[in-house]
């Protein structure tokens, strides 16, 4: 059997033991979870850490760099890791680091003190992302159900829930208290899913030849299919980073949208892509991986067209909403087939080419809107969306 077809038809029949909650999916929805509340925390304190640091936009741009730095110079170590001592513990040590690393940013002065703490603070996340993604990887090939979508639709959720409460804290609690109440919350919730994760073990992933991705050789071709399935995660990461940075710019500069409107267009992209993902599940076992991975990039590119073009305010959002489902599950689904072909190591090479497009695609949409024009650079996301739905179908086929 071909190996994409190995993989595919791992495949998915809904029977009652699988729609059964087991402990290890909860703890691992709560890791995901936490991922999410913990950087939303972060993010939406970024303004009052500035002003502390006396950072210009340059230097907070290299300081905020640094998160990304660190998250990616970590993934290949981690992975090694988790292959020589089990998915679930490195999920938990690494979630201790990043709760114990969110609470450092406020207690920075300086501008190089910040990038320093935010080096550790991206590596506690990269390290997270690796171990969460592979462990979850083991659980869908364990419960014969792609249920990836509804992990990573827990991290959305995490990431809504942070910046609200972050939003709403922000006016009586500055930001020391703050994230020192989100390490200390997020230190119970790792002990408490941790204990969990620990006591209720997921062998891991099992290809249908019977071999473990993460220990056996790799089969002919897997090193290619993993660094495509990175592509696809990293054009997916490049349209996300343009609609978090320049979406709602975009509906204020171009169509003179009032800043409320503005924020309720991204706010409707972030609802539609959690929406997608909590139903990511269902459209998996219906219609297969490649086939959602490249109708979603379409829809997503159709969708960013209308965002990008539209004369009017309505119609760009209803693109917002379907950028948002394309966008949805092509991440998931990218992180998830990694891991089924090479473990731990294809989860961290998918990520890192992920955060490759997130880090780069605002900077280049900056650059090719100064030259062009907002409306024609989101074009790019777009293209590269388009692209990753073309490289999904070029994994299937070399499978």
């Amino acid at each position: 059997m071909p190996l994409m077809n190995k993989i595919e038809s791992a495949s998915f029949p809904a029977t009652s033991a699988h729609r059964r909650w087991p402990a290890a999916r909860t703890a691992l929805t709560g890791f995901f979870a936490l991922d999410g509340f913990l950087f939303a925390g972060w993010v939406v304190r970024i303004p009052e850490i500035k002003a502390q640091v006396h950072a210009s936009a340059g230097l907070l741009g290299l300081a905020l760099l640094c998160v990304s730095a660190g998250a990616v110079a970590i993934m290949g170590p981690i992975a090694r890791l988790c292959v020589r001592y089990g998915n679930h513990v490195m999920t938990v040590a690494a979630s201790v680091l990043l709760c114990a690393s969110v609470v450092l940013p406020p207690l920075t002065h300086s501008v190089l003190a910040l990038g320093l703490v935010l080096l550790l603070f991206g590596a506690g996340y990269g390290a997270v992302n690796v171990g969460i993604n592979s462990a979850a990887v083991d659980f869908v090939a364990s419960a014969d159900r792609p249920v990836m979508p509804a992990f990573h639709a827990a991290y959305s959720l995490g990431g809504l829930v942070g910046a609200t409460v972050g939003g709403l804290l922000a006016p009586v609690m500055t930001a020391t208290q703050y994230l020192g109440l989100l390490a200390v919350a997020g230190l119970a919730v790792t002990a408490w899913a941790g204990t969990s994760l620990l006591r209720h073990p997921v062998a891991p992933a099992v290809r249908r030849d019977g071999a473990h991705p993460a220990t056996s050789s790799v089969p002919a071709g897997a090193g290619l299919l993993v660094l495509l399935l990175g592509v696809v995660a990293l054009c997916d990461a490049y349209g996300e980073g343009a609609m978090a940075d320049w979406g709602a710019l975009h509906l204020h500069q171009d169509l003179h949208a009032s800043s409320a409107v503005a924020a309720a267009g991204f706010a409707v992209y972030s609802l539609t892509m959690t929406v997608g993902r909590l139903s990511g599940t269902r459209l998996v076992e219906r219609f297969g991986p490649t086939k959602l991975l490249v109708a979603g990039a379409a829809v997503a590119s159709a969708g960013m067209v209308a965002a990008a073009l539209s004369p009017t305010l309505p119609l760009a959002l209803a693109g917002f909403l379907l950028v948002g489902l394309g966008l949805a599950n092509i991440f998931p689904l990218a992180i998830d087939r990694a891991g089924a072909l090479r473990g731990p190591r294809g989860v961290a090479t998918a990520s890192m080419l992920g955060y490759g497009g997130m880090v780069a695609g605002p900077p280049i949409i900056g650059f090719l809107a100064q030259g062009l024009g907002l409306p024609t650079a989101l074009l790019s996301v777009a293209l590269l969306v388009a692209l990753a739905g073309a490289a999904a179908l070029v994994v299937r086929a070399r499978a």
